[in-house]
């Protein structure tokens, strides 16, 4: 048998630590290793794969337009892409009135910081402590946590972060010069930490009072992950970009930034090779269609309180509290995390860190409950 790890290991970048798998076949929400043994997959790709593995009618639309047209640069008009480019326009909030397509959710990061410098003509943004935007140089700029920015000094001038949830300290750092303010509403490295109502709301009329634009970035929460198509829906939220990636096409890599019509750029000042290829549009047109017919927003709201209920009444003792929104879950323990989620994958169960001491479960939106009634029963063998 091949050994895939030490291929791996002689010929690829260790850049993240590996977990003890080596993942041949998905289905449904499992993951199968070399032996066939079944694992559940409660991270799904990091929130990517919302559909679950390979799901038929994914694989079906991915399967006919690579027999059709594969990539198609952006010198050029595509079916599926404008297709695409309307649908986004019709899920999103209504503020938002088009997109450019990419390939990753820095990407989009990326693409929504230029834009803002481009539309304000400043040069500032605010950004929020605990917060994850992603690893190129704009995106990890724009990310709090120390240890993803500081080997890489010196990053794009012109960050500031602050508490999230604490509207006096946002009020004293939006000057004259700030181009955008820049939130996730639930963050999700960070620690599954939702944002207050109230606290989204100031922002809002704060950014509009100062003529500041506001970015939210919905790559994680986006595409009904939190029991809501997006998670600016839970609070009628009005944003001027909106930065969506990870579940909108199931599994294949795709990106996009929303704009309001305001925001106005002129052509040549971004570009893409990849973004918007036919391949990736088809994929993310069905993604939607699946996400709309099977009405997996709503699906996601009662799974996630079903399986916020089962957690309740285990017995948890090592839990200090439980965060949620939808089938977005935070466990945070009285300890730190890596052993636990070692013996999660020894059960063959498959979670996430978020932080150094929560579990993060991003299960796929199609997840059973009996499957969920196995991850709580596991759960609760290790953590009472």
């Amino acid at each position: 048998m091949t050994d895939y790890k030490a291929l791996e290991h002689e010929y690829g970048v260790p850049l993240q630590a590996k977990r003890d798998l080596v993942a041949i076949r998905g289905k449904g929400a499992c993951l199968y290793d070399e032996e066939g043994q079944e694992y559940i997959d409660c991270a799904a790709g990091i929130a990517v794969a919302s559909l679950g593995h390979c799901h038929p009618k994914l694989v079906a639309a991915i399967q006919q337009q690579a027999e059709t047209l594969i990539t198609c640069p952006n010198i050029m008009y595509n079916d599926v892409r404008s297709k695409l480019l309307r649908k986004l326009v019709e899920v999103t909030p209504n503020s938002l009135t088009r997109a450019y397509l990419c390939n990753s959710g820095a990407e989009s990061i990326e693409a929504a910081l230029k834009f803002a410098r481009l539309h304000t003509g400043r040069s500032n943004f605010v950004t929020a402590m605990r917060g994850f935007h992603g690893r190129t140089m704009g995106a990890v700029s724009a990310t709090y946590t120390p240890k993803y920015r500081e080997a890489f000094q010196p990053l794009v001038p012109g960050f500031e972060y602050v508490p999230f949830n604490k509207i006096d300290k946002l009020d004293a750092a939006v000057n004259d010069n700030t181009a955008a303010v820049m939130f996730e509403l639930v963050q999700g490295e960070g620690g599954v930490n939702p944002i207050q109502a109230d606290y989204l709301a100031a922002v809002r009329k704060l950014c509009s009072e100062r003529g500041t634009l506001l970015i939210i970035d919905e790559i994680q929460t986006g595409f009904c992950r939190t029991g809501q198509f997006f998670a600016c829906d839970h609070f009628d939220l009005q944003p001027d970009i909106m930065c969506v990636a990870k579940a909108m096409a199931g599994g294949v890599p795709i990106g996009a930034t929303l704009l309001n019509s305001e925001i106005n750029i002129e052509p040549g000042l971004h570009g893409t090779t990849f973004g918007g290829n036919p391949l990736a549009c088809a994929a993310a047109l069905a993604a939607i269609d699946i996400y709309q017919t099977d009405n997996l927003a709503q699906r996601a709201a009662e799974l996630g309180e079903y399986f916020e209920e089962q957690l309740q009444v285990a017995d948890l003792s090592q839990v200090r509290a439980l965060r949620r929104l939808g089938l977005m879950i935070g466990i945070e323990l009285k300890q730190k995390v890596q052993d636990k989620l070692a013996e999660l994958l020894a059960h063959r169960i498959i979670a996430l860190p978020a932080g150094p001491n929560v579990i993060r479960m991003l299960p796929p939106l199609i997840i059973e409950r009996d499957q969920i009634d196995q991850v709580v029963n596991t759960l609760q063998e290790l953590l009472a």
